[in-house]
């Protein structure tokens, strides 16, 4: 069970509405005002499908990825190609970290400035993923 809401501020309605987070019973909820009906949908659910569509567009675009993290760090060696493809391989257990975790402030911020933005209907499922410089799927 999720502790927190992974993208708490990033996530709106498909009228562009932010979404709210409460708890209830210590499990975080996305809350959707559906004209005045407050629906609350276990966060859970959304992040997790936005977590692994993240990963989808991280493996599908792999060898980019490495070599951007190569020259984020500055060093393009063996061993630290070798640990930042390692670090690809536990991304299933990161993303379990991360729903009980959650993002830091300053991280979900500067998302928010890059534009990553979570469409949800009012039933909580997740309509669209923005991410800017990500391929449409879609189109």
């Amino acid at each position: 069970m999720a502790r927190v809401a992974v993208f708490e501020g990033l996530v709106v309605d498909e009228t562009d509405n932010p979404v709210n987070v409460t708890y209830i019973g210590g499990v975080p909820h996305y809350v959707v005002d559906d004209s005045g009906f407050l629906r609350h949908i276990p966060s859970e659910n959304i992040d997790q499908h936005v977590l692994n569509v993240m990963r989808e567009e991280v493996l599908q675009n792999r060898e980019a990825v490495v070599q951007g993290m190569l020259k984020l760090l500055g060093k393009d060696d063996l061993f630290t190609k070798a640990a930042v493809e390692a670090s690809l391989g536990q991304m299933p257990e990161n993303i379990k970290n991360l729903l009980n975790t959650g993002l830091p402030e300053d991280v979900r911020q500067w998302l928010g400035l890059m534009g990553l933005r979570v469409i949800i209907n009012v039933h909580g499922d997740v309509v669209k993923v923005v991410m800017p410089g990500a391929i449409d799927l879609d189109e």
